[in-house]
């Protein structure tokens, strides 16, 4: 998969944080998805002493639930953890694993979030406009905005606002017995159209398939602490 623009990721956090600000105004919030056929899932998992981080990639496709292609890369961890800078410690080993992959996905999406985020620029969007592609994050917990609790059968939703009052994502409930999760769009998608997506791509799982089997391939030989 090639890269629209260059990867900065080794920067302090003041350039860091400036950085964010000049990308989140590449972020378009407008549908433009043809089709949902393939959809790669990204996961990252980190070794117990977060010395080194598994990043993998899954394209798996919606019609038949097929894996189309997978890759999974062990390298070091050279950044430490900053709240709200998650994409640039992550972000190396992330882009090295998708630059491998050979097919196109139509969509991708990032265990993480989107714009759901302080500055507008989470990981999925970070990636998004880098990539220059579709893309959505997928959150387990909160890191900003708030949301009332939607309803219990599988596919409610509630939308996640940012303080001023703008929708940055949807608290979307995926299964009858699951907790929600947190869908923010990166790139090229509205709030809603991200929540679909999440929706087609779910089988029986509290996470969407591709990002359910890149979580577990990228825990293969990790032990997670």
């Amino acid at each position: 998969m090639e890269f629209a623009r260059e990867p900065r990721w080794d920067l302090p956090p003041t350039e860091a944080i400036a950085l964010q600000r000049e990308l989140a105004g590449y972020v378009r919030l407008e549908d433009r998805l043809d089709q949902i056929e393939l959809v790669a899932g990204v996961d990252m998992a980190l070794g117990r002493f977060a010395e080194t981080g598994r990043a993998a990639v899954v394209v798996w496709r919606v019609s038949d639930g097929a894996v189309v292609e997978q890759i999974a890369l062990e390298l070091p961890i050279t950044l430490p953890y900053i709240p709200g800078l998650l994409a640039f410690r992550e972000g190396p080993l992330v882009e090295a694993a998708l630059r491998q992959i050979q097919s196109e996905p139509d969509v991708v999406m990032f265990d993480g979030q989107g714009i759901a985020h302080p500055r507008r620029l989470g990981i999925a969007a970070h990636l998004g406009v880098l990539l220059d592609r579709p893309t959505l994050g997928v959150g387990k917990t909160r890191l900003f905005g708030r949301a009332d609790e939607p309803g219990p059968e599988s596919g409610n939703r509630t939308p996640l606002r940012a303080p001023d009052g703008e929708q940055i994502g949807v608290f979307l409930r995926t299964s009858r017995r699951g907790n929600p999760l947190y869908v923010s769009p990166g790139q090229y998608l509205t709030p809603d159209t991200a929540a679909d997506i999440v929706m087609t791509c779910v089988r029986g799982h509290r996470l969407p398939e591709p990002i359910f089997l890149a979580d577990r391939l990228s825990k293969d030989r990790i032990r997670i602490t």
